[in-house]
């Protein structure tokens, strides 16, 4: 049985209690001489990840703690409620094919949730510290890049790679699968007759296109079973039909096979939805759209959450954040084989359980719903829509962070700009507010020839009318050779620029005024790229008496009101922001910058990389490195590729949050 108040006041505000019984407590249990006291059925006492509290009809109160980065579940107490919890476990989905691709397949999707149609795979699940280790792990994983040009290779088009195989989740013995990856047409050069099969997974990707040259087109089976389904096949082209590629498989359906005449492709295989964050379903783990090289608009993935396929004119997209889906598959461009995939997204782990029995409602919607403080919190970590019901203007506090910037690639590259950062208290109307969450920006690839070497810029956040620029890009670094380096980009706060071997120094990225910070400068000699910008401080230069990039900016502690200890979290994530230098709920830090010569420790340490404020390491070359992505929802910034000889990627930034919250 989980701890009491005591029959006294003091006992009935306790700062640790965030969820709403602490209303009804405070409103309904005392007597008028504070002795009579009726206790109230509770819940478990855990923490870990960002906590959600709502209603169900007939009134059961739940508690959610939704992980999109890895952390820890922690109980520490059982209460008057079964010490069972249901739990969603959705894997990163699979990255799109690129050229004339085949779409991502979902990552697997496993659940308890009764009434689900996945539910069968599951069972009660008990967390009773006396009966199972405590605390739980968590992993996240995250989504596969999308295929596309790699290196340099003896063809026009270069070597051309499948989209990658998304990463496995698990919530402690539960695990789910990665998504497969989509398939690219002719996936090594000289042409290989065996390419073109969709990948493996949760649920598998969709077959490319293929013809007499390049095949199978096949599409990627759901393995193990009982995680998702099977991708789409590609259809066969020729000079006189259309190139199609399959659509990635969903946790809710099959990936679309594809024709080529009449021309057409595999739509991306639905999601599956579930109320398990709040009371509102919500679409998990479906399939991205195939690619094709006609001209009528690209093909959409599965419920509007998987990754659209491109075409003639369009680029395909990247999966939505944090739901597991796949990547969309890419089309054909007058640019001979310079054609990429989108990347599917990371995955999801939400863990709930009972806590109550009464009916009470927040005065707005939108969001994860917390109560601390006298407060109640919204946390969005995916776009949506803060809708104030109250039926009067509300007065809000609010933070808004964008999307951090992606590092730079080849070597020695900048470390990504976090994402803007903005907080102040405003007046909410009473009409729906629409609620921007920016991704993170993509890290530049290794090739020194291919478009998108140079990390690319965060995705915009916003709120309340108010607009938060993205993190910039972390610039492309170079050992020797051609093209140059390059200049961090401008954003929230700047991103580093690129380590050359002769050329510079190569300036880090402007920020936008009240936002964030500058980015450090790249150097040469010595090839040490420069430190993305944090929201806290400029980032580092290169340092040219060391063989170490410059450290990123520090990032910002979230203020006060939004410091629920229940989503606290842990060393290595999986609640609000990141550890920092002072305690915990650090976000948009600057990625830490590629280095060349040995040792070569990149960009980590204080204000620079993680785990501080969620921002990615730097990577080295000898001993060789590799760089570190930004945390999802941290708005921090990607690491910078290190490398010696041997080009490396840089990371992708971390994807942004907004938190709102009024008094209850």
């Amino acid at each position: 049985m989980g701890v009491r108040s005591s029959n006294n006041n003091k006992g009935l505000n306790h700062i640790s209690d965030g969820h709403l019984l602490e209303y009804f407590r405070n409103t309904f249990v005392r007597g008028g001489g504070g002795t009579n006291y009726v206790p109230i059925p509770e819940g478990l006492t855990a923490t870990g990840g960002v906590i959600s509290d709502y209603n169900t009809p007939p009134g059961a109160v739940y508690r959610a703690h939704i992980f999109t980065s890895s952390g820890t579940f922690d109980v520490s107490a059982i209460g008057d409620y079964p010490a069972d919890v249901e739990y969603l476990v959705v894997a990163g989905g699979g990255g799109g094919g690129g050229f004339l691709g085949g779409g991502g397949g979902a990552g697997g999707f496993k659940t308890n949730v009764p009434g689900n149609p996945y539910s069968p795979f599951g069972s009660p699940f008990p967390v009773n510290p006396g009966s199972f280790p405590a605390p739980f792990s968590v992993s996240v994983g995250a989504g596969g890049a999308g295929g596309g040009p790699n290196a340099p290779g003896p063809g026009p088009e270069g070597l051309l790679v499948n989209g990658k195989k998304g990463t496995d989740s698990s919530f402690g013995p539960v695990t789910s699968t990665g998504g497969g990856y989509g398939a690219t047409y002719g996936t090594t050069s000289p042409p290989d007759p065996g390419a073109g099969a969709g990948g493996p997974g949760g649920s598998g990707g969709g077959g490319a296109s293929y013809d007499s040259l390049r095949s199978t087109g096949s599409p990627g089976p759901a393995s193990p079973a009982n995680q998702g389904n099977i991708g789409g096949a590609g259809a066969s082209g020729s000079a006189s039909a259309n190139y199609n590629a399959g659509g990635g498989g969903g946790a809710g359906g099959a990936g679309g096979n594809a024709t080529a005449s009449p021309p057409g492709n595999g739509t991306g295989g639905a999601g599956s939805p579930l109320a398990i964050e709040s009371a509102s379903a919500k679409f998990y783990a479906a399939g991205g759209g195939g690619g094709n090289d006609y001209t009528s608009g690209g093909i959409a993935g599965g419920s509007s959450i998987g990754g659209t396929g491109g075409d003639d004119n369009t680029a395909a997209t990247n999966a939505s954040i944090n739901t597991g889906s796949g990547g969309g598959g890419g089309g054909r461009t007058a640019v001979f084989g310079w054609t990429y995939g989108g990347s599917g997204s990371s995955g999801i782990v939400v863990v709930r359980y009972q806590i109550g029995q009464l009916t009470a409602t927040a005065k707005a919607t939108g969001g994860a719903v917390s109560f601390y403080g006298g407060k109640t919190i919204h946390t969005f970590t995916s776009s949506g829509t803060f809708a104030n019901t109250s039926g009067s203007p509300l007065s809000v506090e609010y933070v808004v962070v964008a999307g951090g910037g992606g590092g730079g690639g080849r070597n020695t590259g900048g470390g990504g700009g976090a994402g803007g950062y903005l907080t102040a208290s405003t007046t909410c109307p009473t009409s729906p507010v629409t609620v921007t969450i920016g991704s993170g920006g993509a890290g530049g690839i290794s090739s020194p020839r291919a478009p998108g070497s140079q990390g690319s810029p965060g995705g915009l956040s916003g709120a309340l009318s108010v607009p938060v620029t993205g993190g910039g890009y972390g610039g492309r670094g170079v050992d020797g050779g051609t093209p140059s380096a390059q200049p961090g980009g401008p954003g929230g706060s700047g991103g580093g620029g690129g380590g050359d071997d002769t050329g510079g120094p190569y300036t880090g990225g402007p920020a936008v005024p009240g936002q964030g910070n500058v980015g450090g400068a790249g150097i040469a000699p010595g090839a040490n790229g420069g430190g993305g910008g944090g929201a806290g401080g400029a980032g580092q230069a290169g340092q040219p008496g060391t063989p170490r990039g410059g450290h990123g900016g520090l990032g910002i502690q979230l203020p006060e009101s939004f410091r629920n200890p229940a989503s606290a979290p842990s060393p290595t994530g999986g609640g609000l922001g990141m550890p920092g230098p002072s305690g915990s709920y650090w976000v948009a830090g600057g990625g830490g910058a590629g280095a060349n010569v040995s040792p070569g420790i990149g960009g980590s340490g204080p204000g620079g990389g993680g785990p501080y404020a969620g921002a990615g390491n730097g990577g080295a070359g000898n001993p060789a490195s590799q760089a570190t992505a930004g945390i999802e929802n941290t708005g921090s910034g990607g690491g910078g590729a290190g490398g010696y000889g041997t080009p490396f990627p840089g990371r992708n930034g971390g994807s942004g949050i907004v938190l709102i919250a009024y008094p209850s």
